[in-house]
This record gives C-alpha cells, sequence and structure tokens, in this order.
C-alpha cells in the first residue's frame, strides 16, 4: 500500500473516530464504492481524464449531496487531487484502521474441503478464545492441503495441514542426512 493512501486513510478515520462516526463513514464509503463498481457512468466520470477537474468535483459533489459531510469531502479532496484510482486501496486501508479500533483481527481460513457454517464457527470461535479478538474471517478451499488448515492473519500464518506437516518433516528428514 502506497503511503498516500495510508495518509488519506489515516485523516479520514482520525476525523470520522474524533467525531464518533466510524460506523456510519465506513458504511457510506463502501456505498459509494459499491455504487462506483456497479454504475458504469459513476465509474466513467470517476475515472475520464478528459473531463475537466472543477466539472468532475461538481458532479461528484452532487451525486454525494447526501452523503455524510466527512464522506464527502474525502471523496472529493481524492478527485480534485486526481486520486481517484486508489479509492479502493484507500477504503481498504480505512477499514483495517476502523478494525484495529474495533479490535476485530481479519483473517483468512483455508482448508482442504468446504467446511459447514458450524464447523467455520467452531474452528473461528477457538481463534478468538485463544486471542482474546473478535475475528472477521474470509473462507477458502485448496484441496492441496490435504487436510487440517491454514490460518492467515496479516503476515501471521499458522499451517496446521497436513500438507504442510508433510512439507515439515521434509525439511527435517533433508537436514538429518546431510
Amino acid at each position: 500500500m502506497a503511503v498516500a493512501q495510508r495518509i488519506y486513510a489515516n485523516a479520514l478515520f482520525e476525523a470520522a473516530k474524533e467525531r464518533g462516526r466510524l460506523e456510519s463513514v465506513r458504511d457510506e464509503l463502501h456505498m459509494f464504492v459499491e455504487a462506483v463498481r456497479t454504475v458504469p457512468e459513476l465509474r466513467a466520470l470517476l475515472e475520464s481524464p478528459q473531463l475537466d477537474p472543477p466539472v468532475k468535483t461538481a458532479a461528484i459533489a452532487d451525486v454525494l449531496s447526501d452523503a455524510d459531510e466527512l464522506v464527502r469531502n474525502f471523496v472529493l479532496l481524492v478527485v480534485e487531487k486526481g486520486r481517484s484510482d486508489e479509492l479502493d486501496e484507500m477504503v481498504e486501508e480505512f477499514d483495517a484502521l476502523v478494525a484495529a479500533e474495533e479490535g476485530i483481527l481479519d483473517v483468512e481460513l483455508t482448508t482442504a474441503v468446504e467446511l459447514s457454517d458450524d464447523e467455520a464457527t467452531k474452528i473461528l470461535g477457538q481463534i478468538e478464545r485463544v486471542s482474546g479478538r473478535r475475528l472477521r474471517a474470509s473462507r477458502k478451499v485448496e484441496p492441496a492441503l490435504i487436510g487440517g488448515f491454514v490460518l492467515q492473519a496479516g503476515s501471521y500464518r499458522a499451517d496446521a495441514s497436513v500438507r504442510g506437516r508433510l512439507d515439515r518433516l521434509r525439511r527435517e528428514l533433508k537436514g538429518a542426512t546431510t
């Protein structure tokens, strides 16, 4: 993530936190980003280099006329500075800051087979108890794991898969024979 994206996200985070509006700002920001993804005209408006910047800014201001002033001002600043193409990354960084503030840890749970919701909830519940933090999890299936699971949280990776165990055993055996 670029430094500029962190700076923008952090500025919005601090302003929203100071005003006690983290949740509402996050929700409105997500609605706007989703609108950009799903409405081709809005996406074209943001991405068009041919549009005169004041015209683009005025059009975005109209679109966001009912939005929270922090969201409106943030998006307008991003547009004015020519960083519209970085909005998704800024929102990701903002989400990470809000999650950290709320004590939520984003994790990815990868398993060899599709887990039922109950099975995933049980595994994630155990991890929540051990870590003392609430988790927001995404799930993925990777049959090459053979069995077990891999949990990725930021740069931390816990590999409790059969493939991981076999790889570790292979390295140990190689080390013992040399």
